[in-house]
């Protein structure tokens, strides 16, 4: 059975042999054109953006705005997201990863205030939101910072 696997008709083609001649429709040229980079052998060697010598566009346009080098991507996780936890449950970066609630290396986790929190939670988390961390500790539970 498995060796009459094959894909449907008409689902694959072969291969455009080119350059083999004027018989073929890629003869002579080869469907590149005539002459010029893009023409030689290290033509596909160019970056994309590479403007044939011209200043690049994309040096050509002002720059606009600030990125800041340094600024901090928190991963976000709401309360309601932590009831699945259970209550007495101590939720740190590897806890929620393996839950699939955030990345290992995704940078770190942030809590905020939507739903209700578990009784007796111990965050360690980077960085937690007023209200989140005012239903936590009246649930009895404490926060950590990581």
């Amino acid at each position: 059975m498995l060796d009459r696997l094959q894909p449907r008709d008409g689902s694959t083609r072969k291969a455009k042999r080119v350059g083999r001649g004027r018989a073929g429709e890629g003869g002579k040229t080869a469907g590149r054109g005539i002459k010029g980079q893009g023409k030689r052998s290290a033509g596909r060697e160019v970056s994309t953006h590479f403007e044939g010598g011209q200043m690049p566009i994309v040096r050509r346009l002002p720059k606009r705005g600030f990125h800041n080098l340094f600024r901090k991507e928190y991963q976000v996780v709401n309360l309601s997201a932590l009831a699945a936890f259970g209550d007495g449950a101590t939720i740190d970066l590897e806890t929620l990863a393996g839950r699939g609630l955030a990345r290992r290396r995704g940078g770190p986790i942030k809590v905020l205030g939507e739903g209700d929190a578990p009784k007796n939670l111990t965050l360690k988390v980077g960085k937690i939101s007023a209200g989140a961390r005012t239903k936590v500790e009246a649930a009895g539970g404490t926060v950590e910072f990581v």
